[in-house]
């Protein structure tokens, strides 16, 4: 006896889909990169010669050393002034240690004398005094008779009169010195009006 086929064709079982096996797959699919395309040798950079990278390191350091030397000159320079702002400043500290000197041989010369040849020897050696400053390039301070500055002169007292003109210095109690234009000492003066 024949079977009867049934109209309905059979029922296969649907095919199990694993989701999981899908999603990696997509995954690795997504970052596995695509190989790059080997450059064509026409585009490649091509690699410097020897003698370029040697011409470029030389460059390089050849510029340092320029650099190197303009740093040593500057600091050769600087460290030229620091020396002669030193140099000054010693010198001129010497001399304000010797001007107490000066103003006792000024107090001998200005007093009388009974015997000439003490108050020679006293004016010779103001006279040495005054020509080694004058060689050290340092000036008395001009007083009695000017105009007061305060840049030169350190006034100590007052005196209104009408003979004397305003701010005019009518006496100097201590002579001022300067070197160059650096005062190394003010004058100490009376000042009018």
């Amino acid at each position: 006896m024949a079977k009867k086929q049934s109209a309905h064709p059979p029922e296969t079982e649907p095919e199990e889909i694993n989701v999981a096996e899908e999603t990696a797959e997509e995954t690795k699919t997504a970052e596995t990169p695509e190989a790059p395309e080997a450059p064509e040798t026409a585009e490649a950079e091509p690699k410097p010669s020897p003698e370029e990278e040697f011409k470029k390191a030389l460059d390089a350091e050849k510029e340092k050393y320029l650099r190197l030397a303009a740093e040593y000159d500057n600091f050769r320079k600087r460290s030229q002034k620091e020396r002669e702002a030193l140099y000054a400043d010693v010198r001129a500290d010497t001399v304000l240690k010797l001007l107490p000197v000066y103003d006792n041989l000024s107090r001998a010369l200005s007093q009388e004398c009974s015997d000439p040849a003490f108050y020679k020897g006293v004016e010779m050696t103001m006279t040495q005094l005054r020509s080694i400053f004058e060689k050290m390039d340092i000036t008395e301070i001009p007083a009695v008779g000017e105009t007061f500055d305060p840049a030169l002169h350190n006034a100590v007292m007052h005196v209104e009169d009408d003979k004397y003109g305003e701010g005019e210095i009518v006496a100097e109690f201590e002579k001022g010195f300067k070197m160059g234009d650096k005062v190394i000492r003010f004058s100490t003066v009376q000042v009018a009006n």
